[in-house]
């Protein structure tokens, strides 16, 4: 039995002598005495058994077989169909950095792709027995535009869930805008449990980052849905943030604190950077994303975030394993079209789509690279748990290319500490 590869050793904050063990493959964290090791390994039986229990004492071949199908086996134990479906890719808002960028436009579902969506759906839970689950997410541009078009799918899914014996659960990806209580009533009866809904900051932020077309504030208008609705479906909150204005969004959650939201009422999700998008679809006159987790000014905005929201009493995820959801097999992304892409960013890139819903699916392990971590650098990386090979849509806008790896490493050099001392100290640690 040796030390797995896959953890990492920090000071004590609490005790001069001692060490804390994070294991990045399973999350579980050991404060052990710098006595507790000699030559690397544990010195004591007891030692070793706790040790072991924790992750951290293993057999290396065993570790590096059970890595190389990690993922494999995270499909394997699956049991959950779920799916994004892109009601369109207009929008009322004007987003300064609009995610779609220059896709976005009047293009929307048509009743008769979203009747060929619901047999694409029955066809993919009749043909896969093991799914015992159906999920869906309803996305855009802002899916809400497409109201009617949500409950007619929503209603036939219904159906066809209850028909195969699985629950059904239907959630929204919303600017909040048009998330009225008449709506969420409607829906709720259909299987809408949540909204995610963004607030860029404080209002003055929030309303230069997403003004509606006409150029007029948007954040009063969310947040006064938000309080009709928050007592019906579960609300989550988050935001998008850049190296200009990330100093500002503490001031969101001491005015959703006040307003009575925070941390009862909506659950925070966690802020987020703006991810940059290459020429063919960015905003012209928008330059601030980012095209790299490794950029300095990232690691200190995204532990300071954290802290200032955990302080608040949030609860946030706790740190640990994260797989993107281009490895996850029956977890796909539909267009209005029709299309069947793996990413957000990948609508309307042709050469990324794996099939449609009329054709079916191909499988796209080859085409987008998901075994660029099977290497031995990677696979001797104590943070290959925590990244797999880095975002495959990060890679291809700042190379061009989803080939090789977007490495992580000196992200985690820089933040990785940090976050599992505030997991300590707020209790997300889970043990």
């Amino acid at each position: 039995m040796q030390l797995s590869k896959y953890y990492k050793a920090f000071p004590d904050p609490e005790d001069p002598k001692g060490l804390v063990l994070f294991s990045t493959r399973n999350a579980s964290i050991l404060k052990i005495p710098l006595s507790s090791l000699k030559k690397g390994v544990p010195r004591l039986a007891g030692d070793r058994e706790l040790f072991r229990k924790g992750g951290f004492l293993v057999d290396p071949q065993k570790e590096r077989k059970e890595m190389l199908g990690w993922l494999e086996g995270l499909n394997r134990l699956n049991r959950t169909l779920s799916v994004k479906l892109v009601m369109g890719l207009d929008c009322n808002l004007a987003c300064r950095y609009c995610f779609e960028g220059t896709r976005k436009g009047r293009h929307y579902m048509s009743k008769a792709a979203a009747a060929d969506f619901v047999e694409f759906v029955k066809k993919r839970i009749s043909s896969r027995p093991k799914i015992k689950e159906l999920q869906i997410t309803f996305y855009g541009g802002e899916p809400l535009m497409s109201r009617d078009l949500i409950l007619f799918v929503a209603l036939r899914l219904k159906r066809i869930a209850r028909s195969a014996g699985i629950p059904f659960s239907f959630y929204l990806i919303t600017n909040g805008t048009l998330l009225t209580k008449e709506t969420v009533e409607a829906m709720k009866k259909l299987g809408l449990k949540e909204a995610y809904v963004t607030i860029d900051g404080p209002e003055e932020s929030h309303d230069s980052s997403r003004p509606y077309k006409s150029g007029r504030g948007s954040f009063r208008r969310i947040i006064g849905n938000i309080k009709d609705v928050c007592g019906m479906i579960e609300i989550q909150t988050g935001g998008n943030f850049t190296k200009e204005n990330y100093g500002r969004f503490p001031r969101l959650l001491d005015y959703l604190t006040g307003e009575g939201l925070l941390p009862s009422k909506v659950v925070m999700r966690g802020f987020f950077p703006v991810v940059a998008e290459s020429a063919d679809y960015a905003l012209p006159d928008f330059h601030e994303g980012l095209m790299s987790a490794d950029e300095p000014w990232l690691f200190g905005a995204s532990v300071y975030l954290r802290e200032e929201i955990l302080r608040r009493g949030c609860r946030l995820e706790r740190t640990g394993p994260g797989v993107c959801m281009m490895e996850h097999r029956d977890n796909i992304m539909v267009n209005y079209d029709g299309s069947i892409c793996k990413c957000p960013g990948l609508l309307g890139r042709k050469e990324y789509q794996i099939g449609d819903i009329r054709s079916g699916m191909k499988d796209c392990r080859a085409s987008h690279h998901l075994d660029n971590w099977k290497n031995e650098k990677c696979l001797d990386c104590a943070y290959l748990p925590l990244c797999f090979g880095g975002c495959r849509y990060m890679k291809l806008v700042r190379d061009g290319a989803m080939e090789g790896v977007d490495c992580k490493k000196a992200l985690f050099d820089a933040t990785l500490e940090a976050f599992v001392m505030q997991d300590i100290r707020y209790g997300l640690t889970g043990t």
